[in-house]
């Protein structure tokens, strides 16, 4: 299978729906705080402060959304190119006592969001760390699962999912490639 899996309008649905799931499983928005991942998972973070922020006009979506770059806890530093290393941004509120929202695009192994909740506790003590993503993809190598997911898509190993958004691509799509082995 290939081709393109959501265009702009699902992305936008995608990211209505969650922000909704996102406040009523925490009962509002008192304690949120949105941490998005690099590259992608920023810009996503952002959208969906935003829409909590249309639904609770209270939520500051600036003020509660920042990036948590994991570059430095990721495990195969030593196996993969020389990275180069971003910026934390952390909310003004900070993440302690706070339910952080890990927000990032694709979920696939769980390394990446592993190496966030190392991260995580080197900024902070939150009281909970929820997880959303835009597509879960399967293939876990870590027990590791979403809390708010746009969109499972099944894949073979062989398949890539490419997630392309305006901010940083020009464009709102997600794409599969490759074929089934």
């Amino acid at each position: 299978m290939t081709g393109t899996i959501l265009g702009a309008p699902d992305i936008g649905r995608a990211l209505t729906r969650i922000a909704h799931e996102i406040l009523e499983r925490n009962e509002g928005p008192e304690s949120l705080v949105l941490l998005g991942i690099p590259t992608r998972g920023v810009p996503l973070a952002q959208r969906l402060a935003e829409r909590i922020a249309e639904v609770e006009p209270s939520f500051d979506a600036h003020a509660r959304c920042g990036s948590l770059d994991i570059t430095m806890y990721r495990d195969d530093l030593r196996s993969q190119p020389t990275r180069s290393i971003g910026p934390t941004t952390l909310p003004s509120v900070g993440i302690d006592d706070a339910t952080v929202v890990l927000v990032d695009d694709v979920l696939h192994t769980g390394r990446t969001i592993r190496a966030a909740l190392d991260a995580i506790k080197d900024e902070g003590r939150p009281t909970a760390v929820q997880l959303a993503v835009l597509v879960d993809r399967g293939h876990r190598e870590l027990p590791i699962r979403a809390d708010f997911v746009g969109k499972n898509i099944p894949t073979s190993r062989s398949e890539r999912v490419h997630v392309r958004l305006a901010e940083t691509d020009g464009e709102d799509a997600v794409t599969l490639t490759g074929g089934r082995a």
